[in-house]
């Protein structure tokens, strides 16, 4: 049944079936807004045809005009006066051409037609020297024409300068625009220079020079858009036009086109400097800022030009003018070159270089006057202030270091979007199309900033610091930069160079600029005693000092004591290096071992330290305690030194103590020990993470050379983490979540305390770390097993047999395979030399038999896979020429696959490495010195090539080595064309370390990688960075060569009848506290196999030492005692 109908109440009083209120609201508001919408149709109508009737009528009146114009010009001679000009010539050909240029934005035939002929009238007309045809004459007229002349002037400029703009050289067919651009930038360098109008007198040149320079003043502030249609112009030139500027082949119209250009974007530039304003209508700065905004950014700008231009630019008119100006209204100008990235994509990509970073590099030409064919003519522009010059620099490279950030952060968003969409077609990644273009600009750009990394630029600077002699223009100079230029002002500027040159390219980038400051007399010297005495003298750079860069070090460091020290440390450092970094006499092998027998005894000056000593208080913060000064000098120094350190051997480093005392050495390793720890613990390292990069880096290899060859306290590197080191369960937890954290490619999650753990591994006693490893290993076991494999021995274990004649060809036939399920129990079953199963049952100790035995075989000199070194430990490494045995390669992956068996389960093998094989399975680089680790006499010999003091020429080297394999010898070049490259003095450093990079990177890097590959299998790289060469050695054969009876005896059980208690058992006890240490060593051997305790006691041996108890000997199977002798130590 319908629903009844609700009542409705007419508002019109009669039936509900006409309307309701909301509904003739609704109505009444539809038809209101149609009504407005009707109004507003037909304004935009009335609009529209307005617009359209004036375009309409303005086309055809600028059609008559120009048929008109074109009419009277061909009588023109006759009638050619001033007045004629401005009123018949000038008048309608401004309008039509305006209308023009302004409708089509673009050069005509017919327009171009018409300019020609005006130009060479005008130009006719300026030319001559008779007042009343003179065209220039009206600016002396009366108030009416001089206002008709100077409105007419400036339109004349802009159409000539929007010709400039459109002017194109490498367009076809363009010639006749050439020829007209010609003339249009002749006219207007006639126009704005006074001097150069014939009818003028000497009565009147007053009058007319203000007259030129109320022009110049109306171009520079008005709407002709005066510096970036010179920018469009400019943009448009080919930077190679530059390169064979000296060869004669530019042409005549591009030079004059191009001179003319440069000369009105200086013009402005004279009035300002004439003071002559007494128009009010010049805003000098707004001039300038201009200036800085269109011209100074443009991309290859010096490159772009004739050298005849760069003198008038390199003025220091110009320049200072343009440094000051970029000091005062930096927010403003900034935010007007972000504008222009956003506006215009013009000669290059403002993503990758934006237009700050190409006002930088334009500053830094047109400060310097460097010949690349003589390097006495490299210095810095005559009148430059160079303290003005350094601190605009430190401004821009700061602004392009955040526009640089910024990319980045855009970058890793967008990397991150990418990654959650799933593509399974396949397709090409389009930034792959123009990575070799921007790679190509980015090295492009880093040229524009070469002499920044030449050492002249550098040492004038220190000079200027500590002669107080520096270059300074006084007048309309703010009293803000009067001033002596300070060591802080070059270390800011350094250190923001070395940011944006790894930023362009993180491989070398940099290497450049570091290559001079390590080589540089004195300044690392002089950047140490700065640190110095801000951290150990209690001078002021906390974080309270965080401000952006003054003129000096601040707070008392620029009294006079500091200037003294300043002075005299460069001093001394002056001749340190001349003394030892240039050619020293050459060592004999006797010198050599002194020197690592001295090496390798520790100073005695720091045996009694305590940690408190190294724990460094201006820096326990971290890098957000410390002032921005302070985190500059950081940075600057720890790059430097990091560099120098890798080229540093250890005659200099330890025996003649350059460029450091070992004392001084100490205190560096101190300071960036505490800085580095606790900027991880406290911020995750991820504040200023420049300084963190260099100062983990140079800590590193402080520490590594500290490893190697001793020369600080063990308290030192223990200092920071003593007082709140986390649990050991904790910590391996920790460090578990940033491996996973790092795999995953997400740094943001990573907690500070596993940063530590992940970066400096060292600030935790090698007894924890040992623990943290074994707490991995027991995790993953863990969850192996719920997993459901078998960890041990015994049912659903993996089987293997293996005969005892060809263990290592039956492991490798049988496990090989395997990977990571190598982590499973393995149950062996041993066959006799007579191929008769030995009897026995596999509780561990036939496992730990037969990794004992396999590695005895594998790792033998003579089985051909491994070799020992020439030195006195005979350490293993990798044998060249496994590679050209059958299946070589996989045996080293294989054994790689056993050592880590051995290392999961706890198992010591006797056995240990060398020093450059483990720096490449923990995956790091090994350099010079650690060749000696390696091969003494080469080391020796390449020593003696290092410091030689004759022409090594001499000699007969060449950049080759010859490498021994069986039956022939090959010679491998260590560069491209290596055997043509004679060994000279110059290249004999580069000749050293290559020969070192080859015998202890490229050559084992096969073999290397090969077993690092079966090692990972079950060991994970996150777990053995916690530990350094010579750490992961005893980790996988044990402690030191001594055996602590108590410990043995406190972990020993008794079986089949014995007890502590038992006589035999005493008598054993005190046979073993009377034996020597070597005899105790072979005991412990002949049990496990192994002549050294486990690290961290006998607690954590596997299997337990047992001591058993055997009634009758002869009922005892020989097959069965050889099997057991592992797991048992037998006592009648």
């Amino acid at each position: 049944m319908a629903e009844p109908r609700k009542k409705q109440v007419s508002l019109r009083g009669a039936s509900a079936q006409e309307i309701t209120r909301d509904a003739l609201l609704e109505k009444v508001s539809q038809e209101r807004e149609l009504r407005n919408y009707s109004r507003r149709a037909a304004a935009a109508a009335l609009f529209i045809q307005r617009v359209w009737r004036r375009y309409s009528v303005t086309k055809k009146i600028s059609v008559q005009l120009q048929e008109e114009w074109e009419a009277l010009v061909n009588h023109h001679d006759a009638l050619m006066t001033s007045r004629w000009i401005s009123c018949s010539l000038l008048r309608p050909f401004l309008f039509f051409i305006t209308y023009s240029t302004t409708v089509h934005q673009k050069l005509r035939y017919k327009d171009v037609k018409c300019m020609l002929t005006c130009f060479k009238i005008l130009l006719e007309s300026i030319n001559s020297t008779v007042s009343q045809k003179n065209f220039c004459s009206l600016a002396m007229g009366t108030l009416d024409e001089r206002k008709t002349w100077l409105y007419q002037a400036k339109k004349l400029i802009s159409v000539c300068l929007f010709i400039l703009a459109e002017c194109d050289y490498s367009c076809a067919g363009e010639r006749e625009t050439i020829f007209l651009t010609t003339l249009a930038m002749r006219l207007v360098v006639a126009l704005t220079d006074p001097k150069g109008w014939k009818s003028f007198s000497s009565e009147n040149i007053r009058d007319f020079d203000s007259a030129g320079k109320e022009l110049v003043i109306c171009t520079a502030s008005g709407k002709s858009h005066l510096y970036s249609r010179i920018r469009r112009y400019i943009i448009k030139l080919d930077p190679r036009f530059a390169q064979n500027r000296k060869s004669g082949l530019q042409m005549e119209d591009h030079l004059l086109i191009t001179a003319s250009a440069v000369t009105l974007a200086l013009r402005p530039f004279q009035v300002i400097k004439s003071n002559l304003n007494d128009f009010g209508l010049l805003d000098g700065q707004d001039v300038v800022e201009q200036y800085c905004v269109f011209i100074l950014t443009i991309p290859w700008f010096s490159q772009r030009l004739p050298t005849v231009l760069l003198p008038a630019l390199k003025h220091k008119s110009i320049v200072l003018q343009c440094l000051r100006t970029l000091l005062i209204s930096k927010e403003k100008i900034f935010l007007e070159m972000s504008k222009l990235d956003q506006s215009e994509v013009a000669g290059c990509c403002p993503k990758e270089i934006p237009a700050v970073g190409w006002a930088l590099a334009n500053i830094i030409n047109l400060a310097t006057e460097s010949d690349n064919d003589s390097a006495d003519s490299q210095q810095f522009a005559q009148g430059l202030n160079c303290k003005l010059y350094i601190h605009v620099s430190i401004t821009v490279a700061e602004n392009l270091l955040a526009c640089f950030q910024a990319v980045g952060q855009i970058k890793k968003g967008n990397h991150g979007c990418q990654n959650t969409i799933d593509d399974s077609r396949g397709t090409v990644d389009p930034d792959s199309c123009v990575t070799e273009i921007i790679g190509s600009l980015k090295m492009s750009y880093i040229d524009l900033l070469k002499p920044v990394h030449l050492q002249w630029h550098l040492m004038t600077l220190l000079t200027i610091v500590n002669k107080d002699d520096f270059i300074l223009e006084p007048d309309n100079s703010p009293d803000e930069y009067l001033g002596k230029l300070e060591l802080l002002d070059i270390v800011y500027f350094y250190s923001y160079m070395l940011r944006i040159f790894s930023y362009l390219n993180p491989t070398v980038g940099s290497l450049p600029i570091l290559n001079m400051l390590s080589f540089t007399p004195g300044f690392l010297v002089t950047l140490w005693g700065a640190l110095e005495d801000s951290i150990f003298l209690g001078k002021n750079h906390t974080a309270e000092d965080n401000k952006p860069c003054t003129s000096g070090v601040p707070g008392n460091q620029n009294d006079s004591s500091f200037q003294k020290k300043q002075r005299r440390t460069a001093k001394d450092a002056g001749n340190k290096w001349v003394t030892v970094l240039q050619k020293i006499t050459g060592k004999s092998s006797a010198d050599v071992d002194c020197m690592h027998s001295f090496n390798c005894s520790r100073d005695s000056s720091y045996e009694g330290d305590s940690c408190d000593s190294w724990d460094v208080e201006p820096v326990r913060q971290g890098p957000q305690g410390i002032s921005k000064d302070m985190s500059c000098l950081l940075h600057l120094f720890c790059a430097t030194y990091s560099h120098l350190l890798l080229i540093l051997d250890d005659i200099e480093f330890y025996e003649k103590q350059v460029p450091f005392k070992l004392e001084q050495q100490r205190k560096v390793a101190s300071v960036l020990n505490t800085l580095v720890y606790n900027g991880f613990s406290h911020s995750n390292g991820m504040q200023n993470v420049p300084l963190m990069d260099a100062a983990v880096r140079c800590l590193h290899l402080l520490y590594e050379r500290d490893c190697r060859h001793p020369f600080c306290s063990p308290s030192l590197w223990l200092s920071p983490a003593r007082k709140n080191r986390p649990p050991i369960a904790a910590a391996a937890r920790a460090h578990e979540v940033i491996s996973t954290n790092l795999r995953l490619g997400d740094v943001s999650t990573i907690p500070g305390m596993s940063s530590v753990i992940a970066t400096i591994p060292h600030v935790f006693p090698f007894e924890e770390r040992v623990q943290m490893f074994r707490e991995f290993i027991k995790s993953d076991k863990d969850s192996r097993r719920m997993a459901g494999e078998v960890a041990r021995p015994g049912p659903g274990s993996i089987e293997i047999v293996v005969r005892r004649g060809h263990i290592v060809e039956d492991g490798f036939r049988q496990l090989n395979s395997l990977g990571s399920k190598l982590k499973s129990g393995i149950h062996v079953s041993f066959v006799s030399e007579c191929g008769l199963p030995e009897a026995g049952l596999d509780y561990g100790g036939l496992s730990k038999e037969f990794l004992t035995d396999i590695s005895k075989a594998a790792f033998d000199p003579e089985y051909g896979l491994f070799s020992q070194t020439s030195t006195s430990e005979g350490l293993l490494i990798p044998n060249t020429t496994a590679r050209l045995k059958e299946n070589g390669i996989q045996m080293i992956e294989f054994l790689g696959r056993v050592v880590g068996k051995a290392l999961y389960e706890g198992i010591l093998l006797d056995y240990s490495f060398s020093h450059a094989f483990v720096q490449k399975l923990l995956g790091r680089y090994s350099f010079l010195d650690e060749l000696s680790t390696l091969d003494p006499e080469l080391y020796r010999n390449l020593m003696y090539l290092k410091h030689y003091d004759g022409d090594v020429k001499d000699l007969s080297l060449d950049f080759t080595v010859t490498e021994e394999l069986p039956g022939r010898r090959v010679v491998i070049e260590l560069k491209t064309g290596g055997k043509d490259v004679a060994v000279t003095n110059e290249n004999k450093l580069q000749y050293v370390h290559a020969i070192a990079d080859y015998k202890l990177n490229r050559q084992i890097l096969p073999l290397s990688n090969a077993f690092y590959r079966g090692l990972v299998d079950l060991i994970s790289p996150s777990w053995l960075s916690l530990f350094n060469a010579s750490e992961f050695n005893q980790l996988l054969s044990g402690g030191n060569h001594d055996i602590d009876v108590d410990d043995l005896r406190k972990n020993t059980r008794y079986t089949g009848g014995y007890s502590e208690g038992s006589r035999t058992v005493k008598l054993f006890w005190e046979v073993m506290a009377g034996f020597e240490p070597k005899e105790r060593c072979l005991v412990l051997k002949f049990v496990t196999s192994c002549s050294r305790a486990p690290l961290l006691g006998f607690k954590h041996l596997k299997p337990p030492f047992t001591i058993h108890k055997v009634r009758s000997l002869p009922h005892i199977v020989a097959g069965r005692f050889d099997s057991l002798y592992v797991t048992y130590f037998w006592l009648l």
